[in-house]
């Protein structure tokens, strides 16, 4: 039976963790309906929440959508999110409490939250509803927002909700022309760091229709499916994702086959978001596999100076790599290894 008709478990959620699904679930079970609410100031929240730590700030239309998954299969469990001055003076929390009140739209019986401090001001601002602290110590789940926004989502990947940890994913691109070694080093980078990979998807495309020959409506199809790719491997990904090309190399394989370049693969490159581009240079020997053409040595050069001009011309930081195969793992992993210590970020940006 529950103790409560209309509850309301509110916060920050910056980050989102498993102790707030577990306060969330809890708060569920207790009343015949849960009203999550999402209260931000992101100027506020930039500014002293997220500066001098290892995180960009998180838009509240991201939390709020994080919220939506993870509570999607509980009908009872309705999620808001509502702007509120955050500040420690106590006429913010009024306003803030009248907006919520106006969100919920019915009489709130239960307020949940994790802190024993908030009882003073929720018995003003909820007078008619009970203050029910759960998990106060934080036994089942010891951990705070605070200290996986200073010391980094890596060190806490484990308590962080599925729905979550794609957005944290480490990505790392490898790009370059044919023959490159591409595919060989996404894949044994995935298996050395555990986690997924994306295939270059143009070799896919091409084998499902059975034919090389490319026509201009090709190049989106590939860099638009490789993009989907990249979204479910990511909800797989352990911590790194390994991603084979991208639509600047779409771009650059448009102009190789048939002349010419396509906006709409630079507006495709143009959301691309990576923390670390990998360029292999074409120093390893060029494999015939039935579907390259530009083998000689003199044609590869150039295709790599057009390639890296596609690049420079998006502003992209990418990291040359060169020598044989295994100098070449080396040096990624090296670059892979800064990038998991964040202490290099590349040009992405939140």
């Amino acid at each position: 039976m529950a103790i409560g008709k209309v509850g309301m478990y509110g916060g920050k959620f910056l980050v989102i963790h498993q102790g707030h699904v577990s306060a969330m679930i809890r708060a569920s079970t207790m009343v015949e309906e849960l009203h999550v609410i999402l209260t931000h100031d992101e100027e506020y929240e930039r500014e002293f929440y997220f500066n001098g730590t290892l995180m960009e700030p998180i838009p509240f239309h991201q939390r709020l959508r994080w919220w939506n998954e993870l509570t999607k299969d509980l009908p009872h469990v309705k999620v808001h999110a509502v702007a509120e001055k955050q500040t420690d003076e106590f006429y913010d929390w009024e306003k803030g409490s009248i907006a919520i009140k106006e969100a919920i739209g019915k009489g709130i019986d239960t307020v949940f939250s994790s802190e024993h401090a908030y009882g003073e001001h929720f018995e003003k601002l909820y007078p008619d509803a009970q203050h029910i602290v759960l998990d106060a110590e934080r036994q089942t789940y010891p951990i705070s927002a605070t200290q996986i926004r200073e010391e980094g989502a890596m060190k806490h990947w484990a308590i962080i909700p599925h729905v979550v940890q794609p957005y944290f994913v480490r990505t790392v691109v490898v790009v370059g022309t044919e023959s490159a070694g591409k595919s060989t080093l996404v894949k044994n980078l995935a298996n050395l760091y555990n986690t997924s990979y994306v295939e270059e998807y143009g070799r896919k495309f091409y084998e499902n229709i059975g034919a090389e020959i490319t026509i201009e409506a090709d190049f989106p199809k590939i860099a638009f499916e490789h993009k989907y790719h990249e979204e479910e491997q990511a909800k797989r990904a352990n911590k790194l994702l390994f991603i084979d090309t991208e639509a600047n190399v779409t771009q650059y394989f448009s102009w190789a086959y048939l002349g010419y370049e396509q906006p709409v693969l630079d507006q495709v490159a143009a959301l691309q978001n990576y923390d670390l581009w990998l360029f292999l240079e074409p120093d390893v020997a060029w494999i015939d596999d039935g579907t390259r053409l530009f083998g000689e040595q003199e044609i590869r050069e150039r295709n790599n100076d057009y390639l890296k001009g596609i690049l420079d011309r998006q502003n992209i930081l990418y990291h040359s790599i060169k020598g044989n195969y295994n100098e070449r793992l080396e040096q990624a992993i090296e670059l892979v290894d800064r990038v998991m210590e964040e202490k290099l970020y590349g040009n992405k940006t939140t």
